[in-house]
C-alpha cells in the first residue's frame, strides 16, 4: 500500500518542515500566550484542515491552477493578511475577543479561531512550496494513489499537530509568567505584535 523506503525518508523530512518556525507555528504560540492551549485547539483544527486541503490539492493537480493564476493566490494572501493584522492590532490595544482580559470568563469564538487556522494554512507559501515541490516525489507511481496519499496526509497532520502543541505550550508558559506578574497589557502587546508579524509575513511572501 505504501513504499516503506520513501516513508522512512518522508517522516523526518515532514517533521523538520513542521517544526521550523513559520506562520502557523507563530500563530499557535501567539494564541497559546493569549488564550491557552485548550482554546488554541480550535485554531489547530482549522489549520489541519487547511494543510490537508493543500496536500490533496498539490497531489491532485489543483495546485497547478493556483500557480497558473497567481492573482487568485495573491488575493487570498492579502485577505488573510488583513484579517490577521486587524486581530493583531486589536490585541495590541487590549481589545477584541482574543485579547487577554482580567475577566477569565470572556468568551472566545471557536469559529473565529477555526477560520484563523484554516486561512493561515491555505495562504501559507511555505506549505504550498513543500506540498507542490516535495510531496509528489514521495508518491510511488506503481502503487495505488489513494492509500498512499491518505497515509502521507495522516503523517503530515500528526506532525503538524505535535509541533503546534509544542509551540502553543511554550506560548502558554510565557503567558502565565507575564500574567502572574500583572503584565497583562504587555502580554497583549506581545501577542498582538506577533499576530501582525504573521500578517506582514503573508504580505511579503
Amino acid at each position: 500500500m505504501i513504499d516503506t523506503t520513501l516513508l522512512a525518508v518522508f517522516i523526518p523530512t515532514i517533521f523538520f518542515v513542521s517544526i521550523t518556525p513559520g506562520m502557523c507555528m507563530t500563530l499557535a504560540m501567539t494564541l497559546g500566550m493569549s488564550i491557552g492551549v485548550r482554546r488554541t485547539l480550535f485554531m489547530m483544527f482549522g489549520e489541519l484542515l487547511g494543510v490537508a486541503s493543500v496536500a490533496i490539492a498539490a497531489v491532485m493537480g489543483v495546485a497547478a491552477v493556483m500557480l497558473n493564476y497567481p492573482s487568485a493566490f495573491a488575493t487570498l494572501k492579502i485577505i488573510g493578511g488583513i484579517y490577521l493584522a486587524y486581530i493583531g492590532i486589536n490585541m495590541w490595544r487590549s481589545k477584541g475577543k482574543l485579547a487577554i482580559s482580567k475577566d477569565a470568563n470572556v468568551e472566545r469564538q471557536p469559529l473565529q479561531l477555526f477560520s484563523q487556522g484554516f486561512v493561515t494554512a491555505i495562504a501559507n507559501p511555505k506549505g504550498w512550496a513543500f506540498m507542490v515541490s516535495l510531496l509528489p516525489s514521495f508518491i510511488n507511481q506503481s502503487m495505488p494513489l489513494a492509500p498512499q496519499l491518505s497515509f502521507l496526509v495522516a503523517i503530515i497532520l500528526l506532525s503538524e499537530f505535535i509541533c503546534m502543541m509544542l509551540y502553543a505550550a511554550g506560548g502558554k508558559t510565557i503567558g502565565k509568567l507575564l500574567t502572574s506578574k500583572g503584565n497583562v497589557k504587555l502580554l497583549n502587546r506581545i501577542s498582538g505584535g506577533l499576530m501582525v508579524c504573521v500578517a506582514l509575513w503573508l504580505f511579503a511572501s
